[in-house]
């Protein structure tokens, strides 16, 4: 056990975390030299190499001279938090990645406090230390400081505050411990390594501890899958040892939560290799082990040597801010593209999903086709919702909304605080977007300079408080803002009193009044109406969503009207006219878009927005706040 490292890496999207991995495994010697190794390769989902993003926490490990170092890669965004606080009882130590000229960010902090509260170690790792911002070593220093504030604010020990500090280029896989070596790294006029962190990781996180069982006993924080022994239970070992064919024990709860055992026999027995997992004949305390031999190991289980080794506390995560309605598609062209699920089988695809992630939560509806999935946030519902598309499922979604809860005082709902980081230029615009949705400003500071078409100008962050209600919807309308320049990031920080009446869309809907197909004719001569989503050719349907309306209620439109054939011209007449635009709808900005009475048809072709009654005789065009509702 003195000869094992369990760490994992802590940082905010897009700091570094996935490319840092990369170095350790290549200069670590788990790649040969020869091996054609792609960029990011902990990013195995095809969704986390599209959108460039950490999903799912991902295992490896790699030997240091006479040290074994099991890593974990984390998410970043905080949709996936659920994700890092189930891993943090796997290591006992982690590296915090802070970007030299960002500085720690949301989920910096809400990582950050998850693991001082268990304990951890912390060595803090500076990364991009060669960006412009930072050539001078006055942001970076001003990045450790507020570092160490961060440490103090979050009620560190006088041991974690007093962490030591690496200075990294994760692109270029080298760091250093002394801040004056960091211009010749840059400048190349010196090699560089990632040495010094190796070695910090061995000299400053303790190995593992012994557990007080003399037993076998694991605690199963991820779940993988082989196609030759079938499902698979990840985590660490706490005490004891485990052999292939040995007779063990699954300590878990049935869906009511009552406590259940079972008994099995070890097929396969599993270490982390870099990578990949190799074949071992036994495991033993304070390594990352995988055991197989059950079909039915679910994150939070104890796998035990006996039926009377204690078990271990389920794994406890923050709870849910937001729920969606996922539905069995009722729409007029359901059954085209995929399969149109039953609504057994998407029930038994949403509990899935939950017993895989231990931050969604399912609760059946009124309805029998209708079910209410509980997340963290935007993002986790739109990766959900294109996994489930890929497998060729159709189903329909609804807009997320906040979970209130009832306090002394009455109705509450979630807070959050949203960092933004923004040229000077868009404050303005962006301080009123924000109160407009009942933020409120608690601090401006500026971060360094930003060269624009303009010439140079400040950087600034400001930090928001400011309900989940006034978040959803806000992303892309801030990128719009900001001119893509802006950053934007937010953590929940607990509850608040109900603040009132807010508008999530100001504008109303266009929505096809008959089935058809849209001609370029009935287009051009709506254009003045608003801004279109579909185009010439696209077949609709009574009740689908097809634009966003100038004013603020909806509105019946014949987008299928063709153009009359006559024998009499007049000059001019039939002159070219171009449609001024048509707005791409991505699942994203659906889910933004979307009011209480819409539904999203998500096909594995297409994606389409409805009214939840369909013929326009039957619904108001009038449109009502969240309060009228």
């Amino acid at each position: 056990m003195d000869n094992i490292r369990n760490i994992c890496i802590i940082a905010h999207v897009d700091h570094g975390k996935t490319t840092l991995v990369d170095h350790l495994l290549r200069q670590s010697g788990t790649f040969s030299e020869r091996a054609q190794v792609e960029e990011r390769v902990m990013d195995s989902m095809d969704l986390e190499r599209e959108r460039g993003i950490t999903i799912q926490a991902k295992n490896a490990a790699i030997q240091y001279k006479e040290t074994r170092i099991n890593i974990v890669d984390t998410p970043g965004h905080a949709d996936f938090g659920g994700e890092v606080e189930r891993i943090l009882g796997m290591v006992d130590g982690a590296v915090l990645l802070v970007d030299a000229a960002e500085g720690p960010l949301p989920q910096t902090r809400f990582v950050l406090q998850k693991a001082l509260e268990r304990g951890h170690k912390i060595i803090l790792c500076v990364n991009k230390v060669d960006r412009p911002e930072c050539k001078d070593g006055i942001r970076t220093k001003e990045v450790v400081n507020q570092a160490f504030d961060l440490f103090i604010d979050l009620g560190a020990s006088e041991e974690q505050a007093d962490f030591p500090i690496v200075y990294a280029c994760a692109r270029e896989g080298w760091c250093t411990t002394d801040p004056d070596e960091v211009p010749a790294l840059i400048a190349k006029e010196k090699k560089g390594s990632l040495q010094p962190l190796f070695d910090l990781i061995v000299k400053t996180i303790p190995p593992p501890s012994k557990g007080t069982e003399d037993s076998f006993q694991m605690m199963v924080a991820n779940i993988g899958w082989s196609d030759f022994v079938g499902r698979l239970a990840i985590g660490r070992i706490k005490s004891g040892a485990l052999e292939v064919g040995q007779r063990a024990y699954r300590l878990g709860v049935d869906d009511t939560l009552k406590e259940t055992t079972e008994g099995f026999n070890v097929s396969k027995l599993f270490r982390f290799s870099g990578l990949s997992m190799t074949d071992v004949k036994r495991l033993e305390a304070g390594d990352v082990g995988v055991v197989a031999g059950s079909e039915n190991f679910e994150i939070g289980d104890t796998v035990a040597g006996t039926e009377t080794t204690a078990r271990q506390a389920r794994i406890e995560v923050n709870k849910p801010s937001l729920s969606m309605i996922f539905s069995v598609n009722t729409a007029p062209f359901s059954g085209r593209d995929g399969d149109a699920v039953q609504s057994r089988k998407l029930r038994e695809r949403l509990l899935r999903e939950v017993r895989h992630n231990v931050a969604v939560k399912f609760e059946d509806t009124g309805s029998p086709d209708q079910f209410r999935v509980l997340g963290r946030g935007e993002l986790q519902f739109a990766i959900l919702i294109e996994q489930m598309r890929r497998e060729g499922s159709e189903f329909m979604v609804g807009r997320p909304e906040v979970l209130i809860r009832q306090g002394e005082g009455g109705k509450e709902e979630p807070l959050e605080r949203a960092t933004l980081d923004l040229p000077e230029e868009f404050a303005s615009d962006v301080t009123r977007m924000f109160q407009e949705r009942k933020g409120i400003l608690m601090s401006y500071e500026v971060v360094g300079t930003h060269s624009g078409p303009s010439g140079s100008q400040n950087r600034i962050r400001l930090e928001f408080e400011i309900p989940t209600r006034g978040l959803l919807g806000m992303r892309t309308k801030y990128l719009t803002a900001t001119k893509g320049e802006g950053l934007f990031a937010s953590q929940l920080i607990g509850y608040t009193p109900w603040k009132g009446e807010m508008l999530h869309r100001l504008n109303g809907a266009l929505i096809a009044d008959r089935d058809g197909y849209c001609t370029e004719y009935a287009l051009i001569n709506l254009d003045d109406r608003g801004l279109m989503f579909v185009k010439p050719g696209v077949e609709v349907y009574e009740g689908m969503i097809i634009g966003e309306f100038n004013k603020e209620n909806d509105l019946n439109v014949n987008p299928c009207r063709e153009k009359k054939l006559t024998n009499v011209r007049a000059a001019g007449s039939d002159h070219y006219v171009a449609l001024k635009g048509i707005r791409e709808m991505t699942l994203e900005r659906c889910i933004e878009w979307i009011e209480q009475d819409e539904w999203i048809e998500v096909t594995p072709k297409t994606i389409r927005m409805r009214k939840k009654v369909l013929k326009g005789n039957q619904r108001s065009i009038v449109r009502r706040s969240d309060d009228e509702d």
